[in-house]
């Protein structure tokens, strides 16, 4: 009676860490899925970028420095690989100088009127979009997952098997405030 009552137990944990386990890789998976999803659209950001600075550079020859500003950024984001953090950082870097460059160009009554540039502008604006929707997924798949992490009995076996927190892809707040241009260079 005993040993049956032991046997019986051992399988009723040995299920529950199977559970759990089964949970923490969907969870994983789901932030995975999310990241994907983010990097896909940043990716699409970065090839649009320079069409658009192309467009305007045509029409707002004087902005060298932007221009620079915005390549050498675009480069750093595409250079921070898969960590939240890091790439987090670097787009958030990267989206003043875009969001001044379509500044600058708003301010060319004939750039405004390109067709080009307006089907640029209206697919970054677009990504842009996108690319929030792909962040509020992630960010809730890591906020999950976390909690998941953090939870008993789930802590015991995340830390088991090498569950680990994830890291939220979080933009600066300052990045959020409207870029200021001064056009008449005073």
């Amino acid at each position: 009676m005993g040993t049956s009552i032991l046997i019986g137990l051992a399988i009723l944990v040995f299920v529950a860490v199977v559970v759990i386990y089964n949970g923490l890789v969907n969870k994983n998976q789901m932030v995975k899925n999310g990241w994907a999803d983010i990097d896909v659209q940043l990716k699409r950001r970065a090839d649009l970028i320079p069409q658009l600075v192309t467009t305007v550079k045509g029409f707002a020859a004087h902005e060298n420095s932007l221009f620079e500003d915005v390549v050498a950024k675009r480069g750093a984001a595409l250079a921070a690989g898969d960590d939240p953090q890091a790439r987090g950082a670097a787009e958030s870097a990267l989206s003043q100088p875009v969001a001044r460059l379509v500044a600058v160009a708003e301010a060319y009554p004939e750039l405004k009127s390109d067709q080009n540039f307006l089907d640029l502008q209206n697919e970054l604006s677009d990504t842009e979009n996108k690319i929030e929707m792909a962040r509020r997924f992630f960010n809730g798949a890591v906020r999950e997952m976390n909690t998941r992490v953090q939870s008993f009995p789930a802590n015991l076996v995340a830390a088991m098997f090498g569950f680990r927190e994830k890291a939220f892809f979080e933009i600066q707040t300052a990045d959020r405030a409207l870029p200021s241009v001064d056009f008449k260079g005073e």
